[in-house]
Parts: C-alpha cells; structure tokens; sequence
C-alpha cells in the first residue's frame, strides 16, 4: 500500500502537509486558514472528509493558525502537547484535544504516527514519521541542528519533507538584523542548505524514493539553487521543492526493495514542476 502525500504549503506564511494511505489521511500542522485549506485540497482531488486527525509539531503561528476552525468544523481529534497548546494560546474544543508521548506510535486506521523531540525555539517541539505497510514517511522541519533522534528516523524513510531554510552566504549579505541571523541559525532555528544536505547525503536510506525541500526561506534562499544543490547528490531519489504559495501535486510513496529497483518502480506523477517556498 503506498502513502500518499502532498505538501499544501510550506514556508513562514503557513505550513500544512497532507498524508494519506487509500482510506485515512492526516494532516501535519494547520498553518492556512481553513477555506485555504479547503481550497488546495480540491485542487487536487483530495477530501477533507478523509482526514481523521491532525498533529501539531510546535506552536509559532505559521504552523497553527488554521487549527481551531479547521478541527471544529470537521470535528477533528487534535495530537499535540500541553506544552504546545498553552504556548499557542489556542481555544480547542477539550474533547477533540489527544496528548501524545515522544517515540510511541499512535494508531489512526492503519497509518502509524511516531513523534520525537527536535531542537525549535518552541515549548515543545516534535517532528512526525508516518508509517503503514511498511512505507515510512517523515516530516522534518523548523530544527536548529540535525540531532540524534532526526538522523534516527531520517534513516527510517522512504521519503521526507525535510527543511533546507537558508542559505549561508544570502544569510550572512541580507538584511536582516544580526539578532534575527543569530536565530535562525544558533542551533534552535531552521535547518541551512548544507546542513540539510549533509544529513541526506550521510544518512539517506538506499531505498529513499522522494525528497521534497520544505520551509525554504524567501529572502535567504533560492529554490533553483537549492534544487541543484541537492539534485547533483540525490541519485534515484526524486528531488520536489516545497512552495509557499501552492500545493505540490501529490506523490505516491510504496516500499522498494534497494536491490530489486527494476521490479518494485516506484509511481512517479507525469507532471513535472519545480515550486517555490519560503522561510
């Protein structure tokens, strides 16, 4: 069975990452308004009456703006931290509201959803992996540095959405104040372009079919330099920049078998189209 996904935005104006098998979906993070929401999901086909719960990763705006309308209105169970919902100051409806435990896997129909701590400038952060049938897929963005827990379960995928925010040199040229500079990449900020790709090239599994570049800053990154960067290393793996200003068409994720390539393709979308994002 393959896992379906999609990112429906990615940047600092909003971050909303579909995954779905054929009978369940879930949302990671809410960071568009619900019509928006609505919106891109139509555009590609997609239901929100196939969602069955949404997770929060940590609590800056970007990431739960959409939430309590979204999850009202659909009447969604919502997986996130106390640390998290106290520092979002959210209004949640208590009855939709699930905690969750860092490495403990969370059952919604039969995809498996396993957070783990990250290094964010946020209350609580975490990163997801989705599982089912022996597909993984990991959503790793918004972190300072490439810790133990994300090399761990970066080497557990066959795909990911994985931030590659800043480019050093556009950073250290840009305009912003060195204390917005100092943030973003004093270890609890966003993840550069050589740290990211330090990470796929040392720790990518032989079997990762898709890597999608999320959360690219506006004014401290280039998608085509990126793109490039990354694509001169990424071998059979599928290189998708992540935009901030639409959804990315959805990409169909199945188990491969590293050895047997030939006999286990993976399915990849006829439309070719390289998208933009943001930090």
């Amino acid at each position: 069975m393959a896992l379906h996904i999609s990112s429906l935005n990615s940047g600092s104006n909003g971050n909303c990452y579909y995954l779905a098998n054929d009978k369940d979906a879930i949302l990671v993070d809410v960071g568009l308004n619900c019509r928006e929401t609505e919106k891109r999901m139509a555009r590609l086909g997609l239901s929100m009456t196939k969602v069955r719960a949404i997770f929060i990763s940590h609590e800056h705006s970007d990431h739960i703006c959409g939430l309590p309308v979204i999850a009202r209105k659909y009447q969604l169970p919502i997986y996130i931290t106390p640390g998290t919902r106290l520092g979002g100051r959210l209004s949640l409806q208590d009855e939709l509201v699930r905690s969750f435990d860092a490495h403990e896997c969370i059952s919604i129909g039969d995809l498996l959803i396993t957070a783990f701590p990250k290094l964010h400038d946020a209350s609580e952060p975490h990163s997801f992996i989705v599982s089912c049938r022996g597909v993984t897929v990991g959503v790793f963005t918004d972190i300072g540095f490439p810790c133990e827990n994300l090399i761990r379960y970066f080497k557990k995928c066959n795909a990911a959405f994985l931030e590659a925010n800043y480019d050093d040199e556009m950073l250290d040229k840009g305009g912003y104040p060195y204390f917005l500079k100092k943030r973003i990449r004093g270890g609890q900020g966003h993840l550069s372009n050589r740290q990211a790709l330090e990470l796929f090239t040392s720790c990518k599994p032989s079997n990762m079919s898709h890597l999608l570049l999320s959360h690219l800053s506006r004014d401290n990154n280039s998608p085509e330099l990126v793109y490039e960067l990354f694509k001169r290393e990424a071998g059979d793996t599928k290189v998708v920049i992540a935009s901030r200003d639409r959804e990315t068409e959805i990409y169909y994720i199945q188990a491969v078998d590293s050895c047997r390539k030939d006999i286990l393709p993976i399915k990849i979308p006829v439309r070719e189209s390289l998208q933009y994002s943001l930090f």
